[in-house]
Formats: structure tokens, sequence, C-alpha cells
């Protein structure tokens, strides 16, 4: 059960990370400028925000220390708070993956059977290995990984891959995947009205930058033909023009990702004065 009177909220220290969940906050109109400050806490809109790594914070996320944390998967996976209710944030993606040198003769994860193996993530990495049947010694370790596997020390590695550059600078090869991770927000089951607030306010968000609000004039007759432009769209806003029967104007959110490359299906609708505008917040 969460003790806490007053909910608080682990935001990540330092790194890419920080910045990301710092402009997210922003946008779900959550004023961050207390956080430029050098206190490790802050108090906005009756949430205490603390700064601290996410791995720190899964833990204190699974003792009832805290109402809800910005970690990431692999974290949730290392303190097995998984399953607990989260929304999953889009960035920071990367691979949990075991990884061997180049030359060395291990073709599966059986292989592995009487290794030594390093990694941040000791729990989970001997729950994997026990699901495979396997027996190796697991060495935990808070610094690089790739450097003692390729000296030697280690027989494999389970860490995080991004972009694969650094296992390929060090000669070492990946032997499976074990999980696809990436930034969430997860809370307790108990959390207060605020951290439910925060959550539909970070849903919002989140679509929002995933999507466009589109405006243009269009011909009456052609309105239905934006949704074979747009398959899956909702029916658009249609709004008369000032002493004009031969267009309409024609309001539609439509994703980001679509846009650039259907504007010259628009086009040979016939559409013309089109606007994209960014989207502030979408709620479903």
């Amino acid at each position: 059960m969460n003790i806490l009177t007053t909910p608080t909220v682990a935001v990540p220290s330092k790194g890419r990370l920080r910045e990301q969940v710092l402009d997210l906050l922003s946008h779900a109109g959550y004023s961050t400028r207390a956080f430029s400050r050098a206190d490790a806490s802050a108090t906005v809109e009756q949430i205490d925000f603390i700064e601290m790594r996410p791995r720190d914070a899964a833990a204190w996320l699974r003792a009832g220390r805290l109402s809800a944390a910005f970690i990431s998967t692999d974290t949730a996976l290392e303190n097995e708070v998984e399953t607990w209710e989260h929304l999953d944030l889009g960035f920071a993606r990367s691979d949990l993956v075991v990884a061997c040198r180049e030359s060395a003769t291990f073709q599966t994860m059986a292989d592995l059977d009487g290794t030594t193996i390093a990694t941040h993530l000791p729990q989970w990495t001997r729950r994997w290995l026990d699901l495979e049947g396997i027996a190796a010694n697991v060495v935990t370790m808070g610094g690089s990984l790739e450097g003692v596997c390729a000296a030697g020390m280690a027989d494999a590695i389970v860490d995080l891959r991004e972009t694969g550059g650094s296992l390929i600078r060090n000669r070492l090869r990946v032997l499976a995947q074990g999980h696809s991770c990436e930034a969430r927000f997860s809370w307790a089951a108990d959390a207060a009205e605020p951290i439910r607030g925060l959550t539909l306010r970070l849903e919002a968000a989140l679509e929002a930058s995933a999507t466009q609000y589109l405006m243009l004039h269009i011909h009456p007759d052609r309105v239905d033909g934006l949704s074979e432009v747009f398959p899956g769209l909702a029916a658009p806003t249609v709004l008369p023009l000032a002493g004009r029967t031969d267009l309409v104007a024609a309001h539609l959110v439509v994703k980001r990702s679509e846009l650039w490359s259907r504007l010259s299906s628009l086009r040979e609708l016939g559409a013309t004065g089109i606007v994209a505008l960014p989207t502030g917040a979408i709620l479903p």
C-alpha cells in the first residue's frame, strides 16, 4: 500500500531521458522551471517531484515510497513492476540483448550453460536464464559491460542495445534478444487523484505529439474523399465559407507521419488553402 500522504513522482536526474521527460511534462502543461535549480525536488500542482536515477526510482516505487515514476522497461523488469499500471512514452527505445565476443563459439542461449555473464540487471537476467534452463554465474556490474566481455573476463553480457555501435566497436555480437524497452511512466494501483490527472495529461500530450491539425478548402462533393486519403479518419468538421457555395472548410486531425506523403493526394482532390498546425492535446 502506498503510505505517502502527498503524491510523489520520480523524474530522471540526468541525461537525455531527463530532457525528454521534462519536455513531455512541459507539453502536458506542468511548469518545469523548478527543475533548473540545484534542488533535487520540486512541488508542482500538488505533486512532489523528486530527481533520481530510473533504476533507483523503480526500486522505491516497488517499495511503496513513490506514487509514480518515469522509469524504463528494463528497470521495471529488474524490480518486477513491469505489470504495474503504466504508460509507454515512445522514446528512449532499446533492446535487452545477450552478447558475446565475435570469436566465441556460442551459437544459442543454451551454449551459455556454465559461463560467466555480466549485467546491470542481475535479477531479471537470472529469471531469463532460469526460463531457458541455463545455469550461469551472473556478475552484477555498475559500469561499462562491453569492456569486460571484450577482455575475456565475462563470457557474455546482458545489456541494452540502442544503435549497436558500442557492440561493434568492442567486437561483440548479439546472441539473443530478450526484451524491447522504452521509457515509461509507472504508477501504483492506489495512486492519488493528482497522479490520475497527470497520467491523463501525459496521454493527451503524447497523442498530440503524433498528430497535426489540418485545415483546408475543398468542394463539398469531395469531402468524402478525405477518408480515402487518410484511412481510419473520423468524420471531419465541415464549415461553410462566407459567400461561397463551391467550397467548404474542412478541419481534421491526422497522423504527423502521414501528412507529408499525402499532400499530393490532397491536391488531386482539389484541396486548397492547406494549413497544418501542431496539436496541443488530444483526448479520445
